[in-house]
């Protein structure tokens, strides 16, 4: 059985997400592009967004990851700004958004009524709360490999709703396998179930 890596950073896996990096070349299997809060050149931002424009092809998957980080040196109006953009353009292309967030949650939920597309948390590694408010503001998860050892993430994916669920192994060294085996076993489902699931999760944020 195949498993769906929904966010990764290795060029060999095809099935999969690939976070392209801003000024890379594609590569033949599903990709994600989008200017991450720590990559913005604001001087250079309209050549940046060109870039993405130019990348827009058949297999791009998603726009991101972009979003907020307050621990970047990036002024944060700044990042508003650019995260806004790649809303926007989303939007036209029709495209999910992969989400980069650092400390400011509550701000990107504030954009949500700005999206016409699906909006996911990658690498979701936050409080319950926080959590609940994603999932109440209609926002999917990643989950990644914390949930392999972080008791308080297995409770907290155990209470997120199947339909809103995606993994991933990130830029992380370890098998995707590993995370498919221990979620199917924190939801009590077969695996089956769980991958059926998964890539019907896939098949609504691409289609809608």
């Amino acid at each position: 059985m195949e498993f769906f890596d929904f966010h990764h950073h290795k060029k060999n896996i095809r099935n999969g997400i690939y976070n392209l990096e801003i000024g890379k070349i594609p590569p033949y299997s599903p990709y994600s592009m989008g200017i991450h809060p720590q990559d913005i050149d604001f001087n250079n931002l309209e050549k940046q967004l060109d870039w993405m424009r130019s990348m827009m092809f058949e297999n791009c998957f998603a726009i991101g990851e972009c979003g907020l980080d307050s621990l970047v040196m990036i002024d944060q109006k700044i990042q508003e700004e650019v995260f806004l953009k790649q809303i926007i353009m989303a939007n036209e292309v029709r495209k999910p958004i992969i989400i980069h967030c650092v400390r400011k949650f509550y701000e990107v939920i504030s954009f949500k009524k700005k999206a016409e597309q699906p909006m996911i948390i990658h690498g979701f590694n936050k409080k319950r709360r926080i959590a609940e408010d994603l999932l109440a503001n209609n926002f999917y998860l990643s989950f990644g490999k914390a949930v392999l050892y972080n008791l308080s993430l297995q409770d907290i994916l155990k209470n997120t709703p199947l339909d809103k669920i995606f993994l991933e192994t990130d830029n992380d060294d370890f098998k995707i396998e590993e995370l498919y085996l221990k979620v199917s076993e924190i939801k009590g489902i077969s695996l089956d179930q769980l991958n059926e699931q998964i890539l019907e999760n896939l098949h609504i944020i691409k289609n809608g």
